[in-house]
């Protein structure tokens, strides 16, 4: 399996200040195989029928995905009446077993943050860890975090 990776090193005080920035971790049981998860995360056609928070508008998803190691992601929704768009560049591309990417919001492209997703089997279905890091904030952390797990809910309805 080809793993595929473009994590490079930054300064150590850079990577200092980094590390210490807020993040989350979620785990979540999904009865689903990694295959299944992954593919709901790098395929845009199945992408666009989970993702997004609860509020999100049906049918307003739209996925522009280069899945590979330097390529770009674009993903906008409408949610509560507004316009939403996030984007980034894939650091890390392991299928069926981890995704890594930049995370910036288009209002916001100072904010860059990055997320980390694992899939590994668990008996007859797939244990999701989900970090993200690097948080401006710890407020920009607790919004994300509600705003991940909602995320996750949809995420295993459509792999239900």
């Amino acid at each position: 399996m080809a793993t595929q990776s473009c994590l490079a090193k930054q300064d150590p005080a850079r990577e200092a200040e980094l590390a210490a920035r807020p993040s989350l971790t979620l785990k979540r049981r999904l009865n689903a195989t990694p295959e299944k998860v992954y593919a709901a995360w790098a395929d845009p056609q199945k992408l666009v029928q989970w993702f997004g928070p609860a509020s999100v508008e049906a049918g307003s998803v739209k996925a522009d995905i280069d899945l590979r190691v330097g390529g770009r992601y674009r993903l906008s929704f409408k949610a509560n009446g507004s316009y939403n768009e996030v984007g980034g560049v894939y650091r890390e591309v392991v299928p069926n077993e981890r995704l890594v990417f930049s995370w910036a919001w288009h209002s916001t492209p100072e904010r860059e943050s990055l997320v980390s997703i694992s899939m590994k089997p668990e008996g007859d279905g797939t244990l999701l860890t989900f970090h993200h890091s690097q948080f401006v904030d710890s407020v920009a952390r607790d919004n994300h975090e509600r705003g991940w797990t909602e995320f996750l809910v949809k995420l295993d309805n459509y792999l239900a």
